[in-house]
């Protein structure tokens, strides 16, 4: 068999034929586990729709009934997912959001169960990249019930969640109060989403629990945490 000439028109020949093959190697892969991968985020979010309306069994449907949009004071606009929830029988007790906000590692995806009085009923994280051993707790931290400045679980979000750091009252995760503000955000903005899906106003700052930014007081300006929903504060090489 003849050797191929090595000249600059062969190599790109052979490049392209490679990239071509590769390309094509890649498509039949992605079309044969994009289903599956589909199914199985479907699957997981209908568990944790499950999970955070107190483990009983409910009625979700696969997709949002209400896609809500706020806008931050940076012209930035975020998405908030909302699906309504009913019991077994058909009668509606909630909802379930679901939000996004960047924590320490990087996107955190929250999703919160609310009742229809706004009392949270459960949460999961569906992604984070968090560090282990500190961030991560949060998918457990803010739900265990011996920890009681800690636990959100049955607590009202009309009363604005913060850390204790920031003069809030919920105990921070130890050495990850990153973590914590950015979860706290999450779940502050998914009731404000719920609240509007719902067709009522807007929490004014501190109109509940007197609390602007994290201090025992009223303001008119917007609420640190509405401020941005990207970034909580400045990052650091480890979790403070």
């Amino acid at each position: 068999m003849k050797k191929l000439q090595s000249s600059l028109l062969n190599m790109v020949l052979v490049l392209t034929g490679v990239a071509v093959i590769m390309g094509c190697i890649l498509a039949a892969v992605n079309n044969v586990t994009s289903d599956p991968i589909a199914q199985q985020e479907k699957k997981a979010l209908q568990e944790g729709i499950q999970k955070v309306m107190g483990g009983q069994t409910v009625q979700a449907g696969e997709q949002p009934d209400t896609i809500i949009s706020m806008t931050d004071k940076k012209g930035k606009t975020f998405y908030y997912s909302i699906y309504n929830v009913k019991d077994s029988v058909g009668n509606p007790i909630g909802a379930a959001v679901q939000d996004t906000v960047n924590g320490f590692g990087g996107d955190l995806v929250v999703l919160v169960g609310f009742d229809e009085a706004g009392i949270i009923k459960g949460y999961t994280l569906l992604k984070h990249a968090e560090t282990p051993g500190l961030g991560a707790k949060a998918d457990e931290w803010f739900k265990n019930e011996d920890k009681p400045k800690a636990c959100i679980l049955g607590r009202d979000a009309s009363d604005s969640l913060y850390v204790t750091k920031d003069n809030g009252n919920v105990e921070a995760i130890t050495a990850s109060t990153i973590t914590s503000r950015a979860f706290l955000l999450a779940v502050n903005k998914a009731y404000e989403a719920y609240r509007l899906s719902a067709g009522a106003a807007a929490p004014n700052c501190g109109e509940a629990a007197g609390n602007c930014c994290g201090k025992s007081e009223t303001c008119d300006k917007p609420c640190c945490q509405e401020e941005g929903n990207n970034e909580v504060e400045p990052k650091n090489e480890t979790e403070q």
